[in-house]
């Protein structure tokens, strides 16, 4: 995945069920996630359209995945499974062993997708998170 491909993947993100975007999927923000992840986040492309993504990244120690989405018309293909196989290989080839992702706790299919795949959901861990307010004229 490239900043190119930034319009095509949000609007697949957009078209997406159980897929929530925020401000932190900006084209800027994005940009500086690709930057800094290099090669870990990619597209699957059929006829050169854009119909399956997925973004990856890590700390040094975690791999987090994050907007999986595969067009309707394109699932149960294998596409999905084929992201996540690449992305999990790329996280390993650079010592991550140990991955996570967030799923909404109404995207059932998101859920079982995982749970296929053979990832644990984590019912013992709540996430909090924290939004620093937006401070333009600082």
């Amino acid at each position: 995945m490239g900043l190119s491909d930034y319009d095509s993947v949000m609007r697949l993100l957009r078209d997406t069920p159980g897929i929530c975007l925020r401000e932190a999927d900006t084209r800027a923000a994005v940009a500086r996630y690709l930057t800094r992840n290099p090669g870990l986040s990619l597209v699957a492309e059929i006829e050169a359209e854009i119909v399956g993504c997925v973004m990856a990244g890590h700390d040094g120690r975690r791999g987090f995945l994050y907007h999986l989405a595969v067009m309707p018309a394109h699932r149960r293909r294998g596409l999905g499974r084929a992201l996540v196989t690449a992305c999990v290989s790329a996280l390993r080839s650079q010592g991550i062993r140990k991955m996570h992702i967030d799923v909404l706790a109404g995207n059932v299919e998101g859920m079982a997708f995982w749970e296929r795949l053979g990832w644990q959901r984590r019912d013992e861990l709540r996430r909090f998170s924290f939004t620093a307010p937006c401070e333009e004229h600082a």
